[in-house]
């Protein structure tokens, strides 16, 4: 972990006047329009988000599916977040970092910034032979660990054209697509943000069939 380096991170509080939970939550617009609202999220040096849970770094967490099957990989050990090696997982994200190591003032709509990241993101990790869709389905949050308490997920669902998945980054290992009843078989291998996502993934496929466009999703915050 760069000692220098500055992550999108949300006080507590503001998660908490829209409501506190454990897990996944379908609620979008509603904790976008507070995550996003002018003076909410910040930059700030990682190793102080990662040690003070006044904060929440904020994590875009990208489920990919493709004819009935769902990405997934095990991370490895260049992996960004150490405590989480080893695992198998079903999202594609890490941390929002300001582009060009410019930080922006306060103030700054996030909005173009954040979608911007997440595209950024997932293309620094895999490769994809083909277009998607993506939608924001769900919220997720999980205080019973060290990793979870300083992390807020906002669930992407990309539905891919095309099997023609790659790595690009050497932290990922074991890339494939699996049933939802082959994902179940491997649960106990997985990091807790993947299994509560595995576990509501009916629910996302869901929200994914009736949710607006990503823009106009952003443009009601």
């Amino acid at each position: 972990m760069a000692a220098d380096e500055q992550v999108l991170v949300v006080e507590q509080k503001v998660v908490a006047e829209e409501g506190l939970f454990h897990g996944l939550n379908f609620n979008v617009e509603g904790y976008l329009r507070r995550l996003f609202s002018p003076g909410a999220l910040k930059f700030m040096p990682r190793p102080q988000a990662e040690s003070d849970p006044n904060y929440k770094q904020i994590i875009p967490y990208v489920i990919m599916t493709h004819a009935d099957k769902y990405l997934t990989y095990v991370r490895g050990k260049r992996a960004g977040e150490k405590r989480l090696v080893g695992n198998r997982s079903i999202g594609i994200g890490g941390h929002i970092n300001p582009i060009d190591d410019e930080v922006p003032l306060f103030g700054t709509d996030f909005r173009e910034i954040y979608l911007t990241a997440v595209q950024r993101e997932v293309a620094e990790e895999i490769k994809i032979g083909g277009g998607h869709t993506d939608n924001i389905v769900a919220l997720l949050n999980d205080d019973s660990n060290d990793v979870g308490k300083v992390h807020l997920g906002i669930v992407h669902y990309w539905t891919v054209d095309s099997d023609d998945i790659t790595r690009r980054e050497q932290m990922i290992n074991q890339l494939s697509l699996m049933t939802m009843q082959e994902l179940q078989q491997v649960r106990d291998e997985m990091e807790t943000w993947s299994s509560l996502c595995l576990d509501g993934l009916e629910q996302m496929a869901e929200a994914n069939q009736s949710a607006g466009s990503l823009e106009g999703l952003f443009e009601k915050t």
